[in-house]
Parts: C-alpha cells; structure tokens; sequence
C-alpha cells in the first residue's frame, strides 16, 4: 500500500499577518516541522506552496508544486502530483505543525481498515452556540462535536473523485462526506494546534518545550 502526503502550505495568512509557514519555531521553519512528519509516516512527499515559491527546493519533499487560490483548490493541485498508484493520501496543513507522524499513522491505519477517509480530532470542551446576527438561536449538544485537525487520511480514488468537480470546503473530509463517503475519526492531540493568530507560535514555542 502505498502512502503519499499533501501537506498544503500555499496560504497568504491573512490573519497571521505574514507567511507563518516560514516563521520560526523551535530552530526550524514550521514548514519543516510538518515536512518531517509527514516524511517520517508516509512514502511520498508533495508540497504545495505559493506560485511564487515553487521554484524553491524543498528538500524533505519529493515534490514541490504552486498552489491555487483557495486552500481546496492548492489541494487539487497537490493531488494532480501524488501518483496515480498512491492507495492513501493524507492532507495536512503546514500551519499545525506539532502534529506527530503518530497521528499521521493513525489515520492512514483507519483507512487501511476499510474506511473511505479518517480525521484526527478532539472532543468539544466550551459550549458552542449557533448564532444569528449576533442573536443566540441554538445551543448544540457538545457530546456530538469533536473538533477536526489534520492530518486526514483518505483512500485514494475517493478522495480524487470527491474534488473532482473542484467544490470548497474548508477541510477536504467536508467534501469525502459530501460524496457520500464515510469518514471515521481518531483521537487527536491537544498539542496539534493551528498557528492562525502571532501568538499561536508563543503557544506553539512552549509546548515544544514540554514535549522535549
């Protein structure tokens, strides 16, 4: 079975406020940290990055490629690169770049159970609202949601058909789902946070620091 990566960092971080794949982070890039993770679990490696740094090498990667965009339309063109034999392709955004190559593991070894995709994610602490116009119209029952991260796993053929006629989604089980697909999810880690604000790399720098 063969393994390949996507790992999508074509982003302009627009709340970030400059390109946090390239920021620092524990004496790396925090591209290179999910890099390594995905070179540590799976057999291939794309990378997609802005257009205008594909020219740049990126040497854990197999295969560097421009982005489009939106992120599911970097992600296509990530997919265009992964081998047409790839049986599992995992999705992960370069912006979480704690997440261990276990995650990674887990849920290509769900989909390689019988699932059409798998996400890591972790149980709803707060209690969430819907909201209209500022107006409380819902209180959703929190024992049903779970918050998704990446890495996600799908089988292959699943996962292309599914972006096939080049939908959105804000995360590519969205689209699996929308198919029809099942998709299963594992327990993910506390520690697997996106860096979307300038102070989510102050968090990020210290529970680095905890994990050793």
């Amino acid at each position: 079975m063969s393994t390949w990566a996507v790992v999508v960092a074509a982003g302009n971080a627009s709340r970030f406020g400059r390109p946090k794949q390239y920021e620092q982070l524990g004496g790396k890039r925090v591209l290179d940290w999910s890099l390594a993770a995905a070179r540590a679990s799976c057999d291939g490696v794309v990378v997609v990055v802005a257009p205008e740094m594909a020219a740049r090498v990126e040497p854990v990667a197999d295969v560097v490629v421009g982005g489009g965009q939106t992120r599911s339309a970097s992600v296509r063109c990530g997919l265009a690169a992964v081998p047409a034999d790839a049986s599992v392709i995992v999705v992960h955004d370069a912006a979480r770049p704690l997440a261990p190559a276990a995650l990674f593991l887990a849920v290509v070894a769900a989909v390689a159970s019988g699932a059409d995709g798998a996400v890591c994610a972790l149980p709803v602490a707060d209690t969430v609202k819907r909201v209209e116009k500022r107006a409380v119209v819902e209180t959703l029952d929190r024992r049903y949601l779970w918050a998704a991260q990446t890495p996600q796993a799908f089988a292959a053929s699943v996962l292309r058909a599914a972006h096939e006629a080049e939908p959105e989604a804000t995360d590519d089980a969205a689209l699996v789902e929308a198919a029809g697909g099942r998709v299963v999810v594992v327990e993910g880690d506390p520690c697997n946070r996106k860096l979307t604000e300038p102070h989510d790399l102050v968090v990020a720098e210290a529970l680095l620091a905890t994990l050793g």
